[in-house]
């Protein structure tokens, strides 16, 4: 059973849920942000087994970044289960529950930082000349290509980055720009916030 309603809405429907449950039969996979595990199994009947998910909205196309951890009460074969239904639609990792709120931070909304650097680079696409249409189909083929890059080659984004940059060439010149305007630090920040956030709705 999954369960995907709003965070403050688990407590309540694992009660209304409890005396309909087996706990042999039924896996609980939840993807409801901020909710621990304990508090869910305190929730459910005694030995409920309960695995705890972070997914994001690229799973729509194929193409997530998820990650899951597992209850006092799941099993190997659960993880197993679950481990092949989020691969299904991308990338699924196990981690430790308290490595979820960092996951959400980077992965979980990610998405929509990476739409912003999109729209961004598709902006001055478009300040540079380009035709709206022909500058957001190159920034976001340009953003899934660097990301191909680092998970294929396996190579530090770092070295990446210096293998693009030319001495005196145009890329480093903007890669000045991105700096001196703190892009690096906001991220960080960004993710960060957005973990501490996640930690605060528990």
């Amino acid at each position: 059973m999954v369960i995907a309603v709003k965070p403050d809405q688990v407590v309540g429907l694992f009660g209304e849920l409890a005396a309909s449950w087996n706990t042999e039969r039924h896996l609980v996979v939840s993807i409801a942000a901020g909710v621990p595990l304990a508090r869910m199994e305190a929730a459910g009947p005694s030995g409920l087994r309960v695995i705890r998910v972070m997914p994001n909205t690229p799973a729509l196309v194929g193409a997530s970044a998820s990650a899951y951890a597992v209850g006092s009460s799941a099993t190997c074969a659960d993880a197993e289960v679950v481990q092949k239904f989020l691969a299904s639609v991308g990338l699924a990792l196990e981690v430790k529950e308290k490595l979820l709120d960092a996951v959400t931070g980077v992965s979980g909304s990610g998405p929509a930082y990476a739409f912003l650097m999109i729209e961004a680079l598709a902006d001055g696409g478009v300040a540079a000349g380009l035709p709206r249409d022909i500058a957001q189909r190159l920034a976001a083929q340009t953003l899934l290509g660097a990301a191909k890059m680092v998970l294929e080659t396996g190579q530090h984004p770092g070295a990446l980055k210096d293998a693009v940059c030319s001495p005196g060439g145009t890329t480093i010149e903007g890669i000045h720009v991105l700096e001196k305007g703190g892009v690096r630090a906001a991220l960080i920040g960004a993710v960060r916030a957005a973990a501490d956030k996640a930690k605060a709705m528990a």
